[in-house]
């Protein structure tokens, strides 16, 4: 027996004998003692299976039960527990509504109940027999662990029926099930789901279409889509697809491939005749192309004769209960239609989630721990950046497909060489400049790009996380996801780590919020009554707004959520699961590499507000950075990523619009042309920025100076332009846009003559304000209509010379 599962089995006896202790004398310790060294893993609610040789034993359990355990439960028991036989003949199969409850004493309770309940119904049939087997087997949503019940039962005679608890009699000649007939039938009515995640929210969302239609007894297959193979989506039946949109209108990595496939002209406009699908997309309405990749791919699907079933929904980050505003209320649509249009699906109907099945799924993730003596050191060889990378890789290499390949070892170490503030203090905001300098060889890069870095944690939060779950900084653990194939295993994660350092590096325990499936499994492990009924509100539809107010609203972290709830004892592997994950930060890098080898720059404005009830909160990563000392020897991991604003060429003329620190990528523009000019002539540059104040906020204004006089890059000497927009300077405020219509002949000036338009900056009204100016712009200055100039702005865009990089 494994070292895990045998702590594990030892924990659980100890709880039950315990528990049990209080209520029942040595004989029903005695069948206790034969009950708990039959499992080892009910204590997480996974799977429960006992076998009661003969029902003499199963009715003095039941005498002891009685004298000891008061009438109130007994009753209770009595009224849940009403059996009902099926089958002909020696074969007896009665269902039991067991509902498995976290609290080891009433599991047991339950079991011992059933055991009672059928050994009176067999005493008053004619087929009692001392040689018949009882066995009671709780099985999780859908049947999803047969095969961990199989490994559990004692006898090969169990009956396991997908989605519902069975308690089997059988003889010893009980023929097995038949299996093929079982599987093709759940094939044939399988609801498949296909996701399409950037940060984890769509596989989050598409996660709980699943976990409904389960419970509504529809057999689910969830797939990301670029684990699925496009080219059998013809022979689907029913297809449900949850999508992000990232960026400006881009989709995830995982679905790249799956829509070049769909973009192919060669398919036939009948390709998808006869499949029925329904969209969700996830976005930001403060974004312009707001959840762009759901209706472009509901456009396709329809394009190629696939029949929506439901209007698709569109998932807002805005909305005040965000994506799940409208997920809410577009599920209940969707379990209508599908009701309706395929009754198979839900042989019990939609508005009955089924109450003998345990609603709990299985963890995702499995955990080994180690014996400290006998781990093998893999970071004794190797130096101590080369250490730090293998940690990191390791730890991230189990994220739940929320972590690409690529980024589970960071590309480049960085150090910190410069760190101020280019904000006047005590004005509200602090945005800092920060400069980083390679440690190892220099990661080359372009302007325009973005730096990805994993922020460091407070290590009193994650000391405190750690003693609130009870668990031992010091045990070395490697982590992997069940479903894994070995061969699919990455070198890193076979490596034991810290838990702690594992803590550090993956779990995002005292800043982000956690989702509302959190609150649902956190009600199975809560043993304080009222506890269990606020968690399970907080899960339920009835309680979403309340869930806002209390979680999102409120910025309320994991450990706060834990802290609040004390009879909460997760087991390790749904904590891994459920928190949210520690994620990299992305920054539009401020400098140029020509002007600055082996340096990177940042601006970085350091998030902080108070939450309703004035509670102070911090951005993880910009309060880290800001906090860190230039002097101080910290070791950075770091990743390079394309950004949305494509290095222009020397001989494009550039309008660049950037206001607060949207102004970052454009000091690598300037930087860069600057540099470009020593070597050949270059096309001129206006650039519009704005801020508040002049005194307060005017980020890099020496640097713009520097280059808008003398002949620089930004002066009109050489045809280009520096324009500033205070804001609150004067009584009338005034944005960027104010300042481009003032210049608007200057803008059509270099339009006409082929030039580039990049966008940065907040992705509130700016970027739409700015393109109504230059809508307006155009269509002052060229003389033609509104329509056409939005025309003309698309045709721009579609050439590759109007870019945004907003954020929100």
């Amino acid at each position: 027996m494994g070292y895990v599962q045998e702590a594990r089995e030892n924990h659980v006896k100890k709880k039950v004998e315990e528990a049990l202790r209080s209520k029942m004398k040595k004989k029903a310790l005695k069948e206790c003692d034969h009950l708990t060294s039959k499992y080892a893993e009910c204590s997480s609610g996974r799977t429960l299976s006992v076998v009661w040789k003969c029902r003499q034993q199963a009715k003095e359990l039941n005498d002891c039960l009685h004298q000891y355990t008061n009438d109130a439960v007994m009753e209770e028991m009595k009224n849940d527990y009403m059996l009902q036989q099926e089958g002909k003949g020696s074969t007896r199969v009665v269902y039991v509504p067991i509902q498995l409850n976290q609290h080891v004493i009433m599991l047991t309770l339950k079991c011992f109940s059933c055991c009672f309940h059928l050994s009176q119904h067999l005493g008053n049939s004619s087929t009692a027999n001392d040689q018949y087997l009882l066995k009671v087997i709780a099985t999780p949503v859908a049947g999803r662990t047969k095969a961990q019940l199989a490994d559990l039962a004692l006898s090969p005679h169990c009956k396991v029926t997908t989605g519902e608890a069975v308690l089997a009699v059988a003889d010893r000649s009980l023929p097995s099930v038949d299996k093929s007939s079982r599987e093709s039938m759940e094939e044939k009515h399988k609801l498949l789901i296909l996701y399409a995640t950037e940060t984890g929210n769509a596989m989050d969302a598409a996660e709980r279409i699943g976990r409904e239609a389960e419970r509504r007894g529809c057999p689910v297959s969830l797939l990301s889509l670029d684990q699925f193979d496009v080219s059998s989506l013809p022979n689907e039946r029913i297809v449900v697809f949850v999508v992000s949109t990232t960026g400006q209108g881009d989709t995830p990595d995982s679905m790249k491939v799956f829509w070049r496939y769909l973009l192919q002209r060669n398919l036939a406009p009948n390709w998808l005749e006869g499949v029925q699908y329904a969209v969700f997309g996830l976005g930001d309405s403060g974004y312009q192309k707001y959840n762009f990749v759901a209706k472009k791919l509901d456009k396709r699907l329809s394009d190629l004769a696939g029949t929506a079933i439901i209007e698709r929904g569109l998932g807002d980050d805005q909305h005040p209960s965000g994506y799940e505003g409208a997920l809410d209320p577009w599920l209940s649509s969707l379990w209508k239609v599908l009701n309706k249009s395929n009754p198979e699906f839900f042989p019990n109907g939609i508005d009955i989630v089924r109450p003998d099945m345990n609603l709990m799924d299985c963890p995702k993730v499995q955990i080994t721990y180690h014996d400290v003596d006998k781990v093998h050191s893999e970071f004794a060889a190797a130096s101590e950046l080369e250490s730090m990378a293998l940690q990191i890789g390791s730890a991230q290499s189990t994220s739940l497909g929320r972590f690409s390949p690529d980024k589970r070892r960071p590309q480049c170490w960085l150090k910190m060489i410069k760190n101020f503030s280019l904000t006047r203090a005590g004005c509200g905001k602090d945005v800092r400049h920060i400069e980083f300098e390679f440690l190892q060889s220099a990661v080359h890069y372009e302007v325009g790009d973005a730096l990805e870095i994993l922020p460091g944690q407070n290590p009193a939060a994650v000391d405190a996380f750690i003693g609130r779950c009870n668990l031992d900084p010091e045990a070395f653990i490697t982590v992997q996801l069940r479903d894994a194939k070995s061969d699919g295993i990455s070198y890193a994660s076979r490596i034991p780590i810290k838990l702690k350092k594992f803590v550090e590096l993956t779990l995002d325990v005292a800043s982000a919020s956690p989702r509302r499936y959190l609150f649902e499994v956190m009600s199975f492990f809560a043993t304080a009554e009222h506890e269990k009924e606020r968690l399970q509100y907080f899960a339920s539809p009835e309680g979403r707004d309340d869930l806002y107010q209390y979680n999102q609203k409120e910025r309320r972290t994991v450990l706060e959520v834990l802290e609040d709830f004390p009879s909460v004892q997760m087991p390790f592997e749904w904590l891994v699961q459920l928190v949210p994950p520690l994620r990299t930060r992305a920054f539009s890098i401020s400098s140029s590499p020509s002007a600055h080898p082996n340096q990177v720059h940042l601006t970085v404005n350091v998030v902080s507000f108070l939450t309703p009830f004035k509670r102070n909160r911090a951005g993880l990563c910009s309060k880290w950075l800001a906090e860190l000392d230039p002097g101080e020897v910290v070791h950075i991991p770091a990743w390079f990523q394309k950004g949305s604003l494509p290095p222009p060429p020397p001989a494009l003329p550039l309008i660049l619009i950037g206001p607060g620190t949207g102004c970052a990528p454009f000091r690598g523009f300037v930087a860069e042309r600057a540099m470009q000019t020593k070597h050949s002539p270059t096309a001129p540059v206006l650039f519009f920025f704005g801020c508040q104040n002049e005194g307060n906020d005017f980020l890099y204004k020496e640097f713009w100076s520097f280059h808008s006089r003398n002949g620089g890059i930004l002066s009109e000497e050489k045809g280009g332009g520096f324009y500033v927009a205070f804001s609150r300077d004067q009584p009338k405020k005034v944005y960027v846009q104010h300042k481009m219509r003032e210049k608007s002949e200057k803008i059509w000036s270099l339009l006409s003559k082929g030039a580039a338009i990049y966008v940065a900056g907040s992705a509130t009204k700016m970027p739409a304000d700015v393109t109504s100016a230059f809508e307006e712009i155009i269509s002052k200055e060229s003389g033609v209509s509104r329509e056409f100039a939005v025309r003309w702005l698309r045709a721009l865009e579609k050439a590759g010379k109007y870019h945004v990089e907003a954020w929100s």
